[in-house]
């Protein structure tokens, strides 16, 4: 079978925003499950959503929603919206919160049109995801979970996404290997907060607490030393969960809503260095190059360029739908 590609972009390292989707295949029946499509994207505030170019039976509007025939899990890193699984049933969605789409389950979501978000989803069907759904592992009782409490989720979405950016045409056994990843780190269940360490939660505390005050003077040993832990513990714990330390996650924050502003807003450097607590708008540009490997000014120019080729890009639309 062939397979069609829908992409937003070539995936580079400052714009990272994509989707895919991959036909049926018969293969899928020895293995058990296929992943059928897999995108991640950041929605500036405003941004019209979804993002145009998904197949038909994909896209929704606020007004409709959708159902869909395969199950999604979809993972809400940065900035928050509200989901609607089954009707009448509303609620908020927070950083750090994955969902799960059932098949054949009424749903609609949307990014807050102030906030914006940053998200991560895959796609799967198969023998194997009929199985799960029969004993209970997606429904709409049970469809949403905190990243912090599912280690190894991240670095298995993570690894769907460089793998499905460069996978060929026709089925690949390592996209269903890794999309399976995905899945059992679902199953496998979040690990309750009870059971951790005092390291553990003081950790999540702090993951919590930055995530909201990174824009303001933070010194990292008070923070510590309030939690209740030894900086030098907590330094090490926090960098083996986020993959940052602790100050790094607080710029990773900062730099990342710096995009969105970037993107989303007519703000000049040197507002939007104030406004998330840099030093000056050249502290901003320093670190934006460092991370990215372009400055601020000419990666809002390469995005307006290409603005009718990136999904989220603002439109004369309020994002609502």
């Amino acid at each position: 079978m062939g397979v069609m590609i829908i992409s937003i972009q070539k995936m580079t390292p400052n714009l990272d925003g994509y989707f895919r989707y991959f036909t049926s295949s018969p293969e899928a029946a020895s293995w058990g499950l296929e992943m059928t499509a897999c995108g991640r994207s950041v929605i500036p505030p405003g941004a019209v959503y979804p993002p145009p170019g998904h197949p038909e039976d994909h896209h929704f509007e606020w007004r409709g929603g959708r159902v869909l025939e395969a199950l999604q899990v979809v993972w809400i890193r940065e900035g928050s919206g509200q989901l609607e699984l089954g009707r009448g049933r509303r609620e908020t969605i927070a950083a750090g919160t994955i969902f799960a789409l059932p098949p054949g389950v009424w749903h609609r979501y949307r990014p807050d049109p102030e906030q914006g978000w940053s998200e991560n989803w895959v796609e799967v069907r198969g023998p194997l995801v009929e199985r799960l759904l029969a004993r209970g592992a997606f429904t709409a009782e049970n469809h949403r979970r905190r990243a912090a409490a599912c280690p190894g989720l991240e670095a298995a979405l993570e690894a769907v996404h460089s793998r499905a950016c460069e996978a060929g045409p026709g089925f690949s056994p390592l996209l269903a290997a890794l999309a399976m990843e995905v899945v059992a780190q679902w199953v496998s269940g979040p690990r309750s907060e009870e059971s951790l360490t005092p390291l553990q939660r003081a950790v999540l505390a702090a993951e919590r607490e930055l995530a909201v005050s990174f824009r303001g003077e933070i010194p990292m040993e008070d923070l510590a030393r309030r939690l209740g832990v030894a900086y030098s513990h907590f330094r090490r714990a926090f960098k083996a969960h986020t993959g940052f330390a602790p100050w790094q996650y607080v710029l990773h924050l900062r730099l990342t809503q710096a995009r969105r502003l970037l993107a989303g807003s007519v703000m000049g450097l040197e507002e939007i260095a104030q406004h998330l607590g840099f030093s000056s708008a050249f502290h901003l540009s320093a670190a934006f190059k460092k991370a990215y490997g372009i400055a601020p000014d000419p990666w809002r120019r390469q995005l307006r360029e290409t603005q009718g080729a990136i999904a989220g890009m603002p439109e004369d639309n309020d994002g609502r739908g």
